[in-house]
């Protein structure tokens, strides 16, 4: 079975039921042109990690607060994703000490990471499992707690942490994105760990896709003027990323 299918499949299959509303299986097979055989393993699998309730020949989705969980995120726009990715370790050079966010977006980051000889500091422990094993890779981690499912170091410990170091490059990840509003987060700890982190560093460069672009989160991060270098997907809103270039902000679309 393709991975990329089974992905893709998640994805759409969340999208459609995000109003919360009961969806028929035989309509999410025509949906992503599966038969419903294959969709009733996607829905067990997607209902085993909380994301949607399986109720008799349906599904009704769970995904109606205003943050998407980790385990969703990490299904939507995986290619744009992996390309950002990819530009965003192309900017970086061998010997930085690096911050890199906590996010899906920031993981695919640290999956490019991993033959590179570099200090990194993680905000969660879901990049730190990718790069544990990385023979090159110094890795620091900050302490602090562990939020659940996002697995985000936060708290008062975290935070300190940067007062004891300076980073060549912070990688910003963000849950909201405004040329007006800046970055943004919907969780007030980690949006305070996150503006330690680009405090403590030389050089900030976002890697946040297209779909965050125009929203604002609750827990203000920094203005967009901090930024250096933004790099994102090329669904990007064109007025949002004249407004970001206008701002003095280096953008790259992939």
């Amino acid at each position: 079975m393709n991975t990329m299918d089974v992905s893709w499949r998640h994805e759409k299959i969340l999208q459609r039921l995000r109003g919360g509303e009961r969806v028929a299986v035989g309509t999410l097979a025509a949906l992503v042109d599966a038969s419903e055989m294959t969709v009733r393993r996607d829905l067990d699998a997607l209902e085993r990690e909380g994301l949607l309730r399986r109720v008799r020949g349906a599904a009704v989705g769970m995904l109606t607060g205003e943050e998407t969980p980790y385990a969703a995120r990490s299904r939507q726009r995986l290619e744009a994703k992996r390309r950002i990715g990819g530009a965003v370790a192309e900017l970086l050079d061998d010997g930085e000490t690096v911050v890199l966010d906590g996010g899906s977006t920031t993981v695919e980051v640290a999956r490019k990471l991993t033959d590179r000889r570099l200090t990194v500091l993680p905000l969660s422990l879901h990049s730190a499992d990718v790069l544990r094993g990385a023979e090159h890779v110094r890795l620091v981690l900050p302490g602090g707690d562990i939020r659940p499912g996002e697995l985000a170091f936060v708290g008062p410990l975290t935070e300190h942490a940067f007062t004891m170091m300076r980073f060549d490059t912070m990688v910003l990840g963000s849950c909201g994105l405004s040329a007006r509003n800046g970055v943004s987060a919907h969780d007030l700890a980690e949006g305070a760990v996150k503006k330690a982190a680009v405090e403590a560093s030389a050089r900030v460069v976002a890697a946040i896709d297209s779909s965050k672009f125009g929203r604002t989160a609750f827990g203000r991060v920094c203005p967009v003027e901090r930024i250096d270098v933004l790099v994102t997907d090329s669904d990007a809103p064109q007025d949002e990323v004249s407004r970001m270039r206008e701002a003095g902000v280096e953008v790259r679309l992939v």
